[in-house]
């Protein structure tokens, strides 16, 4: 044999004996990650253990007392804030909600059952009297309304003022326009 012969054999054979070495080595390996695994497996589900009482908490969210020892640290507008987002997210109102004593006697209840209280009224403005600039002024003050768009509804009374407000906005109106030497009407 030439020496390249002996070379090439001598190269074949370590190639043998590396391809048997190969799956006894990966054997080694999968067991050694299989030991790992499980024991990482094991840790980290004793450290679930530990932590269950911390995250039921957590999950639960803040306590009562947690909540009014935050809301005791804030400024007033950040309370503001707060207040209007609550709003926002379960759509409901801060405004106080009026509360109407009953007015009449059990019995004038059951004769008239049918009769129902109006609750919505309109404010109309009949004319603007003498006081033009005055009524204009008041209309200005009871809505929303800019000074072109208030001498514009002054000069074409008769014309709504207000619409579906309650009793008593309707009676300011009324009173504050009269005031201003308006004739007024309620409906």
């Amino acid at each position: 044999m030439s020496p390249e012969e002996v070379e090439k054999e001598a190269k074949e054979e370590a190639k043998e004996e590396e391809v048997k070495k190969a799956p006894r080595a990966k054997k080694e390996v999968k067991e050694g990650e299989v030991k790992e695994a499980s024991k990482a497996n094991k840790e980290v589900k004793e450290e679930q253990v530990k932590e269950a009482p911390r995250a039921k908490k957590e999950a639960k969210g803040l306590t009562k007392e947690e909540i009014i020892a935050a809301i005791k640290t804030m400024t007033v507008l950040d309370l503001a804030d707060l207040v209007k987002t609550l709003e926002n997210e379960f759509g409901v109102s801060t405004a106080p909600v009026a509360v109407a004593a009953p007015t009449a006697a059990p019995s004038e209840q059951a004769e008239a059952p049918s009769a129902e209280e109006q609750t919505e009224f309109t404010v109309t403005l009949k004319s603007f009297g003498e006081k033009k600039i005055e009524v204009i002024k008041a209309v200005r003050e009871v809505t929303t309304l800019g000074l072109k768009q208030a001498k514009d509804l002054v000069e074409a009374a008769p014309q709504v003022v207000k619409e579906g407000v309650p009793k008593e906005e309707a009676e300011t109106t009324k009173q504050k326009l009269e005031a201003a030497g308006a004739t007024v009407e309620i409906k």
